[in-house]
């Protein structure tokens, strides 16, 4: 499969509409704009609301240096909290997290988002808010979280339809179409591109029209208009180039590489591939590093040179996992490179066999003599040479079911255990249904406050800190972690196994992590603690596993949705739960009734308190 034929929508359009969502005037990133305002920024003594806007404009354009982008983008967040100017707060965050989204950062790129979108809604910034949940939609594409991608560019097209922006909605309809594109649903791409594409040439921009140029090259060359898609391509890069966005120019390389080496114009193709080499390598770019890797070591294969295609492909498998940074693929990254560097060595000691063998038969046809010699040559050598296949095929089958066992027992880490043995025993898992669950959510109160005073790393720090201890108390009454989502936690009970008493170990673990939370915060300083609500509802759910490559134990249904609304509406460091759980433990606990409270989406709801 080609590189074009699963394009990973990695060049997104949303990178350069960035100014726009700042509120600049509407032109795109230069990187001599930032080497001038540097030159300013390095004399000094402006203005403070002069020093909010240079850093801005030198976090934007710098595009060379996407160290020295942090840099900036770090120091217009700490002038912002300090000023309590929450405009340029937020846009430090946006242009911190599309840095890190380009270096491959994507799961630091991803909390800086969240951060955007929460100052953007306290603020009534529904531009802010609309192009972030695109910059998430982006992040999660490369991270290919598919299903997350369309949820997230769909709610920013909702959100931006709404605001008088029409070239940042043109930037969020082109990405969803880069989306459908990616997974080879061309129709949908195309209703898309058209919509967005019209936005584009009516306000005669760079970018979008040159991003739309390419994402119809990569469907011409789908449907096998070769001629079409390297003349739309080339356009594209013409048009990058003039503004110097060699991220853009760097992918749809890999995809004009792609079309030389099906109309078998190596060279050329070789060129291509080199060039997107050489500039994903001096920018930075970690997953075109990885796809430029994986392509030259293809077409050095094709054209015999062996220890090239070895070389590329190692460096390829190195940068592979670090773009999309998730942790059960970090544990097994080691183990599975040297399985398939250990694969692709014995294709390249196949390749150099066959070689020799050409030789050795041109030397017999050449004198007679030497026939003899070399067949003897030959035959040593087919001996050592199945004598060390030998001895790769038991070392490779010691490397697979090392990597089966280690595999089956991650997913006892992230699945029940009854459904992992599903999935190893049949590959899939079929969903659910269970009649009475008891599911519990949890949220910490004011965490936009608290994620504005901590830094990223001591945020994480510190809900990590909770979320394990939740961990130890779900466990300890048996109870089944579903997920967490940012500052939610989210469990239940009486499920992979039918349980009589799921309620009433919910309402006990529920008593077990208010307290821990208001015990620690006793113990810690008064900026670095939460506070906490609890809601709980029970009814019917559907369980099963989603995803192919990633799997998650997930549940559905009404019964989730209410136990959701029982968290909304509860009080920090209270439990609130649902008539249908009180039904079933009103004799064990006691409980303040609060009344039939008015739910969104649900009407009245009987609530009650736990004491």
């Amino acid at each position: 499969m080609t590189t074009l034929s699963k394009i990973s929508g990695k060049a997104r359009v949303a990178l350069f509409f960035i100014l726009l969502v700042l509120g600049m005037p509407l032109y795109a990133q230069n990187q001599k704009v930032a080497d001038s305002l540097a030159i300013i920024y390095k004399k000094g003594g402006n203005a403070t609301a002069t020093q909010l806007e240079l850093l801005r404009n030198l976090a934007f354009n710098e595009l060379n240096d996407l160290s020295l982008a942090i840099k900036y983008s770090n120091e217009l967040i700490a002038l912002s909290k300090k000023e309590k100017n929450n405009l340029y707060l937020f846009r430090g965050y946006y242009l911190r997290g599309s840095k890190l989204k380009l270096k491959g950062n994507l799961h630091e790129a991803l909390s800086d988002f969240m951060l955007a979108i929460k100052i953007a809604q306290n603020s009534a910034n529904v531009v802010g808010e609309g192009v972030s949940y695109m910059a998430m939609a982006n992040v999660f594409s490369v991270m290919k979280e598919t299903k997350k991608a369309y949820a997230y560019y769909e709610k920013a097209i909702v959100i931006l339809r709404k605001s008088n922006e029409p070239l940042k909605l043109a930037s969020a309809l082109s990405n969803l179409g880069d989306e459908y594109l990616k997974n080879n649903q061309l129709e949908q791409a195309l209703v898309y591109f058209s919509e967005s594409g019209k936005y584009f040439k009516k306000a005669d921009y760079t970018s979008g029209i040159a991003y739309t140029l390419g994402n119809m090259g990569v469907i011409y060359f789908k449907q096998g208009n070769n001629k079409e898609a390297e003349n739309n391509l080339t356009h594209a890069i013409q048009s990058l180039e003039t503004i110097e966005d060699f991220y853009g120019i760097s992918e749809y390389l890999i995809h004009l590489s792609d079309i030389y080496t099906k109309e078998q114009k190596l060279e050329k193709a070789i060129k291509a591939a080199n060039r997107s080499y050489q500039l994903a390598t001096k920018n930075g770019y970690k997953d075109q590093i990885s796809s430029a890797s994986l392509q030259l070591s293809k077409l050095y294969e094709m054209t015999k040179k062996s220890s090239l295609s070895l070389s590329y492909f190692k460096n390829y498998v190195a940068y592979k996992d670090s773009v999309s940074n998730i942790k059960t693929v970090q544990e097994l990254a080691d183990l599975r490179t040297n399985f398939e560097v250990s694969k692709k060595q014995a294709q390249v000691n196949l390749l150099e066999k066959e070689t020799e063998i050409q030789q050795l038969k041109a030397k017999k046809q050449q004198n007679i003599i030497y026939a003899t010699v070399v067949a003897i040559v030959l035959i040593i050598v087919l001996v050592i040479g199945l004598f060390r296949r030998y001895q790769f095929i038991k070392k490779t089958k010691a490397i697979i079911e090392n990597e089966k066992n280690r595999s089956n027992a991650l997913l006892l880490n992230i699945l029940p255990e009854e459904t992992a043995s599903e999935l190893m025993a049949s590959g899939k898992v079929l969903a659910k249904k269970f009649e009475s669950v008891t599911v519990l959510f949890t949220d910490f109160v004011g965490f936009t406050a608290y994620a504005e005073k901590l830094p990223p790393e001591k945020l994480v720090e510190r809900v990590d800190f909770y979320f394990s201890k939740f961990d130890e108390i779900i466990e300890k009454y048996d109870l089944e972690k579903i997920k967490t989502v940012g500052d939610a936690y989210m469990c239940a009970g009486g499920l992979p196994f039918e349980t009589q008493d799921h309620a009433y170990k919910m309402i006990l673990a529920a008593q077990e992590i208010i307290k821990f939370v208001t015990e620690s915060a006793k113990e810690t300083q008064a900026q670095n603690h939460f506070q906490i609500r609890i809601g709980i509802n029970t009814g019917p759910v559907v369980a099963g596993v989603v995803g192919t490559k990633k799997f998650a134990y997930d549940i559905w249904g009404d019964t989730v949705n209410t136990a959701s609304r029982m968290e909304s509406n509860s009080e920090p460091g209270k439990i609130n739960i649902s008539q249908n759980t009180f039904d079933l433990v009103k004799e064990q606990f006691q409980f303040e009734y609060r009344g039939a409270i008015e739910v969104k989406n649900r009407g009245k709801m009987n609530m009650y308190f736990v004491q």
